[in-house]
């Protein structure tokens, strides 16, 4: 069953809807409610790889919906730590749960300044009122 629209307050996001739960110099990032309800039931989930890196506002990774094939944009720098091997095996968690079980990915931040660029979750939402 689909999660229920939400978006936690102790995330910050990013304007392509992705979001980023911070841990000291490590965080773990997702696609919101918002995009996963836009794309639809995701079918795929193409991950980097554990030791890259991804670059602020780069391209990290697809997922493939029954609607299209989406990038997902990167809401911070830094060096894949994990990949979500669940969300690769049963990407329709990432509908069923965005925020938690759903996770994509974890890196160690290379510019933990990038932080202070993000939306905290009210502006989010005043951006996706906009869509």
């Amino acid at each position: 069953m689909p999660a229920a629209e939400s978006y936690p307050e102790e995330l910050k996001y990013h304007p392509e809807h992705d979001w980023a739960r911070i841990d000291g110099d490590d965080a773990t990032l997702g696609v919101t409610w918002f995009a996963q309800d836009a794309l639809g039931e995701l079918v795929h989930y193409e991950a980097p790889v554990v030791g890259s890196t991804v670059a602020k506002d780069e391209s990290y990774g697809e997922v493939e919906s029954v609607k299209a094939v989406s990038d997902i944009v990167a809401p911070l720098s830094g060096e894949v730590l994990e990949v979500n091997q669940k969300a690769i095996d049963e990407p329709e968690i990432v509908n069923d749960d965005p925020y938690d079980e759903g996770w994509l990915i974890r890196i160690r931040m290379s510019d933990p300044g990038e932080v202070a660029g993000l939306m905290d979750a009210a502006a989010y939402r005043v951006h996706i009122a906009d869509q």
